[in-house]
């Protein structure tokens, strides 16, 4: 089913309004252009036939208008030549093709008042399709804003993610960094103890050297 039933509603329509109230504005104004397309197809295909029935109707007046004033240059001869009686005949046929003629007259005026009709109609149409490429081209470069806006959004958020793993990366770096100071320490002390173990053996050594200065040892 159309957005619109008649040629008068896409005419009159307010493609602003209807197009911000719809819940896909991108979506409804694709509608509205290929309804509007299709219509105009319509119109002008019926706006050409129209012209062309025109263009016979005018056609077919002339030859009456031609033959209606060949039948007076008859009756004229005939009075000139004394035959009223041939006058008279070529008179009835003058005005036949005369009411014929006043008869397709009025036929032409009518199909030149639908031509104009269809005229107005197809420029109307055409300036609300217009209309609605315009919108089209703001709702798309909208879209693209928006799309546009979307990326940066999505790359200032990996920015932050990237942050936040350098952050991560750093607090482990410091960590990596206190186990090896601690490392260092924990060397540093066994370091430490294997000089005062050193220290306490020559002690040991000096008393015993003391000892033996003491009492003499004695032989097996």
């Amino acid at each position: 089913m159309g957005i619109f039933s008649r040629l008068g509603e896409i005419i009159n329509a307010n493609i602003n309004a209807m197009l911000d109230k719809a819940e896909d504005p991108n979506k409804m104004v694709k509608l509205m252009i290929n309804e509007m397309e299709d219509t105009l197809t319509e119109i002008k295909s019926s706006a050409a036939e129209v012209i062309a029935e025109r263009i016979r109707v005018v056609r077919g007046l002339d030859s009456l208008r031609e033959k209606e004033a060949n039948w007076e240059a008859k009756a004229e001869l005939a009075v000139s030549k004394g035959r009223d009686d041939l006058a008279r005949d070529a008179l009835e046929q003058k005005l036949m093709y005369r009411r014929q003629a006043k008869e397709v007259a009025q036929r032409l005026s009518g199909l030149e008042e639908m031509v104009r009709q269809y005229q107005s109609d197809i420029e109307r149409l055409e300036s609300q399709l217009q209309s609605a490429f315009a919108r089209q081209r703001e709702l798309e470069a909208k879209r693209k804003r928006l799309h546009h806006r979307q990326r940066a959004d999505s790359y200032f958020n990996t920015r932050d993610a990237y942050a936040r793993f350098e952050a991560f990366n750093r607090q482990m770096d410091r960590l990596e960094a206190e186990n090896e100071v601690q490392g260092f320490a924990q060397n540093n002390s066994s370091l430490e103890q294997k000089f005062a173990e050193l220290e306490q053996s020559g002690e040991v050594e000096e008393e015993l050297a003391k000892l033996k200065k003491r009492k003499p040892i004695e032989k097996a």
